[in-house]
């Protein structure tokens, strides 16, 4: 056992100590604890302990309303209050900016955009084991099984009460290893993720009788006035109240000639950069989200052009910039080849919108020879968690 001082959190979730200047992480502790700790052994060259008891507690702790906090691990920061949870987030923001692109950004002038902290996620992947649903234990395979997750949406909820009744029913097929639920707070739409044989059709009408609003196929995700075609294999935001705002935050005021959306997804910036810009062209590589992006804007009445094709193919043959870029990339972010061809290009505006700080901080700072941040925003699509999404808009110097 070991007294620590925690003196900051870390994006990963847990806290750092410096005991005899040894760098020291341990989960579920907040900035100023004081805290006694049990040693583990080093992972990825990094030295863990496990918390036993906190001794000094933070101002800014509170009792976490999930019984399986700490042991489950979807959530990192349910011990804090959320107020305090977005001034950590946007510290390490921060930090990481600085720490990896060499980027001088202070805290308070990254914009923040937070969000009701429970009942925003729009779909969860459950784990199925021995006549059991849940999720898996932090750090582990081993499964901890859910009756009602805080931070699911209602629907949700009533969908994963659904299944725990199911699986006592002989009809459950026990060969399903995952499900994935995704819901529009009316619609529930089911994905088998892991399976050792095919589900038979009977199973999904067998789910449309115990969970009204069973979708047989795509769902149909209204976002403001739009509606949104996103079917099993398609990629769409999970936070329910975030997701009106999203485009606001990353396309403003902006308006003009030509746009491209890159990383397009089903359309979610794509329709309303159409309506933005004279001529949008929007890229998608994967083949399902592209043709729910097909459809998404045809039902808008609106006509981007659509290329289903990879960013870095699109990139390397384009020619002429556009007035305005926006890309969503993947947590690998944009990459040396998008950066490269960009900083060749030289659009007058390009957005990132970004789910790592350390991969956007290190686009960030290669773009940087040619362009300056206009303004940071840290949107908080997963309270409660260590995930942070950030929309960096920047300008050709």
């Amino acid at each position: 056992m070991q007294l620590l001082q925690i003196e900051k959190l870390v994006y990963g979730g847990e806290g750092l100590s410096r005991p005899d200047g040894e760098v020291v992480l341990t989960p579920f502790v907040l900035p100023g604890e004081i805290i006694e700790a049990e040693r583990l052994e080093a992972r990825q060259h990094v030295q863990r302990a496990k918390l036993l008891r906190v001794t000094e507690p933070s101002p800014d702790r509170t009792e976490p309303p999930c019984p399986v906090f700490a042991t489950c691990g979807g959530c990192h920061h349910q011990n804090a209050n959320y107020s305090a949870q977005l001034r950590f987030k946007r510290g390490i923001l921060a930090e990481t900016l600085r720490r990896v692109g060499k980027i001088e950004f202070e805290p308070d002038r990254i914009a923040v955009e937070s969000s009701p902290p429970f009942g925003y996620r729009n779909r969860v992947q459950l784990h199925l084991e021995n006549g059991r649903a849940g999720f898996r234990e932090m750090n582990s395979r081993l499964l901890v099984p859910i009756e009602d997750c805080p931070v699911a949406a209602p629907k949700i909820n009533e969908a994963l009460r659904a299944v725990n009744r199911m699986m006592r029913d002989h009809r459950w097929p026990r060969f399903v290893q995952s499900l994935e639920i995704f819901t529009d707070d009316v619609q529930v739409q089911w994905n088998v993720l892991e399976t050792e044989r095919p589900v038979a059709k009977q199973f999904f009408e067998w789910l449309a009788e115990e969970v009204p609003g069973t979708v047989g196929g795509p769902l149909d995700y209204t976002v403001n006035d739009d509606t949104f075609r996103v079917s099993g294999n398609s990629f769409f935001q999970i936070n329910r109240f975030i997701l009106p705002s999203l485009a606001r935050i990353a396309i403003g005021e902006a308006r003009g000639t030509t746009a491209w959306d890159l990383y397009a997804g089903v359309g979610l910036f794509t329709l309303p950069l159409a309506r933005a810009f004279e001529h949008v062209v929007s890229v998608e590589s994967g083949r399902s989200a592209t043709a729910d992006l097909k459809h998404n804007a045809a039902l808008a009445g609106l006509k981007p052009e659509i290329a289903n094709e990879n960013a870095e193919d699109f990139l390397r043959t384009a020619e002429t910039p556009p007035d305005f870029v926006l890309a969503d990339p993947p947590r690998t972010g944009l990459g040396k080849a998008a950066v490269a061809r960009l900083l060749a290009l030289k659009p007058a505006t390009i957005v990132v919108v970004a789910c790592d700080p350390a991969t956007l901080a290190r686009d960030l700072a290669a773009l940087g020879s040619a362009y300056e941040i206009h303004k940071l925003t840290m949107v908080d699509l997963f309270p409660q968690t260590f995930h942070l999404e950030t929309v960096a808009t920047l300008r050709l110097k």
